[in-house]
């Protein structure tokens, strides 16, 4: 009886390792395959809500890229339309950097909203480099601004040079009698011997040609060397044609 107890009592100590290895292989293969399964799960429904969105913002761009296609092709018609009007009047236009004047006026020309490229960070880096060419001890320039971005982007360094801001002009399309206003606003509240006007000249749908205009005032023009190599485009003879050519042109717009 002595051994029976002994044998019984060996057996229960060898059972107890092997019921906790048993358990513990158990609960780790349960731990194994539920664990993943529910991380598959969890990833899955993410991977679909990114999809979803994704396919939701495809479909708000495209909406979007129609938009700016119509709005676009109107732009072209009215351009294409008035481009009689306007070029010859811009053949006239030149700058000459060489000028020395004392009453310098920048106009900054740029758009009231962004989404455009480089074109109205392009327009304030060179109206920068202008001013900084036209300073001097004897020297004043001030600047003229057309739009919100060149509006922000020179109040930061160029507040006290600022002359006159106006912005919010391309709500609606611009005819030529806003546009005079604004020329005559500009000229008689301004006091300069030169306007050098810094604007993005129309090349194709995805390139402007940054472009400066140097419109001169009537008191420095007599002082002004016509015949010069810089100022020859602008001698009586071309200035005579092209005045022909705008006055055709308005007679035929009538």
């Amino acid at each position: 009886m002595a051994m029976a107890a002994a044998l019984r009592r060996e057996g229960r100590r060898l059972t107890q390792p092997i019921n906790a290895l048993h358990s513990s292989l158990n609960s780790s293969l349960i731990s194994q395959d539920q664990a993943p399964h529910g991380a598959r799960s969890i990833s899955t429904q993410v991977v679909r809500n990114r999809m979803k969105s994704v396919r939701n913002i495809q479909k708000i761009t495209k909406a979007m890229k129609m938009v700016a296609a119509s709005k676009l092709r109107a732009v072209q018609t009215r351009t294409e339309n008035s481009r009689g009007l306007w070029q010859p009047f811009t053949a006239l236009l030149g700058d000459d950097p060489s000028v020395d004047v004392k009453k310098n006026v920048v106009v900054t020309i740029s758009s009231d909203k962004g989404l455009c490229g480089g074109i109205n960070s392009t327009s304030v880096k060179i109206s920068r480099v202008l001013n900084k060419l036209n300073s001097g001890p004897d020297k004043e320039t001030k600047y003229v601004i057309l739009g919100e971005k060149a509006k922000a982007q020179l109040l930061r360094d160029s507040k006290k040079q600022i002359a006159l801001s106006l912005t919010e002009l391309q709500k609606n399309p611009l005819n030529y009698t806003q546009v005079s206003v604004l020329a005559d606003d500009i000229l008689k509240n301004v006091e300069y011997d030169a306007l050098r006007i810094v604007f993005n000249k129309f090349h194709s749908v995805v390139q402007f040609l940054p472009t400066v205009a140097t419109v001169l005032s009537p008191e420095v023009l007599p002082f002004v060397n016509f015949f010069s190599p810089t100022f020859f485009k602008f001698c009586p003879l071309s200035l005579t044609s092209n005045l022909g050519k705008i006055l055709g042109l308005q007679l035929l717009c009538m």
